[in-house]
């Protein structure tokens, strides 16, 4: 075919086959994107909610964002050391120790509540200092390290609280985090402000990318991405505003969950870290190579000890949430299927476990494929035996699907 042939093609090629030639050449290059994981989330919502109507209620649809909250910012912390090709499996028990550490400083000593989640926090920033320090320094592998770790920690939990003592929570900040609503006002408005910053970022990559000459997405192809997001989180809104409560003259209950904007605030600030940081670029470049991060002068050993703080740092965050929708902490706090079930969601979502590749919504997004999973499962009446085969295969699945990828991207494959 002639390239005045193909001008004419491309002339007349409309946004969506666009983005499917787009999206095809991602996936021949060895990235799949998000795709698979917002179509599982898709096909997911519909199977349950033809089952079981009750699925896409308006108080269902607000549980699952408390119900994967934790999940997700657990997740979004270890996808920093999932895109070293590292691993931590002791980020579940770190949260449950830094929510251990919260529950005592708030019940037992009377601190305020921003004096006990930043020491919490800082918790979890001596975990990842410690851990991190260990693998680099020493070059023990982060698996063992982690393991270690994942023991280790569940006893300081156990110390913590006196070997099995359960703490209540009842400072209203706190538990107003998992438990809580945004007025629905204030909801529409940040969905306004977050909508137009979208519009706004996509547009000047497009003028950006002009500028210097190079071929992409055009203009109808970003408008129509623009457009997608508005509809998907206007309806997502408009739900969240809607009456859940059962008696509304006893108790009003609407607005979208305090938790929402948070996680919405933790993924724009680490998403801007990695795309646009020097520190994000070398966190991709360690993840990528090694060696060859070295060798361009990027400090490997201070990236790679960072990557274990953040990711530690998150899971107490992930910790607090847990304890905010519990209104308690417990020594099994962070355990049971918690880290499994956060490095699931970070790889569902499509990061790959073999480093170099992956995006702070993949958590997100993963989490919320996870959180369909257990909430429609749990509403059908599946034990949690088959839950967990469920989003084993689901992850497996995942996974496959990244080596195969990958696969295929090698040259001469």
């Amino acid at each position: 075919m002639s390239d005045v042939v193909m001008d004419k093609v491309e002339a007349t090629s409309s946004p969506v086959t666009e983005l499917v030639n787009s999206y095809v050449g991602r996936v021949r290059g060895g990235n799949m994107g998000a795709l698979p994981s917002i179509i599982a989330l898709a096909v997911l919502s519909v199977v349950f909610w033809i089952a079981r109507p009750v699925f896409m209620t308006q108080g269902n649809f607000a549980n699952l964002f408390t119900q994967g909250a934790a999940i997700a910012v657990i997740a979004m912390g270890l996808i920093f050391v999932l895109l070293l090709g590292e691993i931590d499996l002791s980020a579940g028990f770190t949260s449950g120790v830094c929510a251990a550490v919260l529950a005592v400083l708030l019940t037992d000593k009377g601190w305020p509540w921003y004096a006990a989640v930043l020491v919490a926090l800082l918790t979890g920033v001596a975990i990842g200092l410690t851990i991190g320090t260990i693998v680099v320094k020493i070059g023990i592998p982060s698996f063992v390290v982690t393991l270690a770790a994942f023991l280790a920690l569940q006893g300081v939990a156990l110390k913590i609280m006196d070997n099995g003592r359960n703490i209540s929570i009842h400072d209203e900040t706190i538990v107003a985090i998992a438990n809580k609503n945004v007025p629905p006002l204030l909801g529409w408005v940040i969905y306004a402000v977050l909508l137009a910053g979208f519009a706004v970022i996509q547009f000047r990559k497009l003028r950006a990318r002009t500028k210097l000459g190079l071929t992409g997405e055009t203009g109808p192809v970003i408008a129509l991405r623009i457009a997608a997001v508005a509809i998907v989180g206007g309806a997502a809104v408009l739900i969240l505003n809607d009456e859940r409560s059962r008696n509304p003259a006893l108790h009003s209950l609407k607005g979208m969950p305090i938790v929402v904007p948070l996680i919405i605030a933790l993924l724009l600030l680490w998403t801007f870290v990695l795309n646009r940081t020097s520190f994000g670029r070398h966190i991709y470049a360690v993840g990528g190579s090694t060696e060859a991060a070295r060798r361009a002068g990027i400090p490997v050993d201070r990236i790679k000890i960072a990557a274990f703080v953040l990711c530690s740092t998150m899971a107490a965050v992930g910790g607090l949430i847990a304890a905010s929708r519990a209104n308690s902490v417990d020594p099994n706090t962070g355990g049971s299927d918690v880290l499994l079930t956060a490095v699931g969601a970070a790889v569902i979502g499509g990061t790959s476990l073999f480093g170099g590749r992956g995006r702070m919504l993949d958590a997100v997004l993963g989490a919320a494929v996870v959180a369909v999973i257990n909430n429609g499962m749990g509403l059908m009446g599946y034990s949690a035996g088959t839950k967990f085969v469920v989003t084993g295969f689901v992850l497996l699945l995942a996974a496959g699907v990244d080596a195969l990828s990958r696969k295929r991207a090698l040259p001469g494959s």
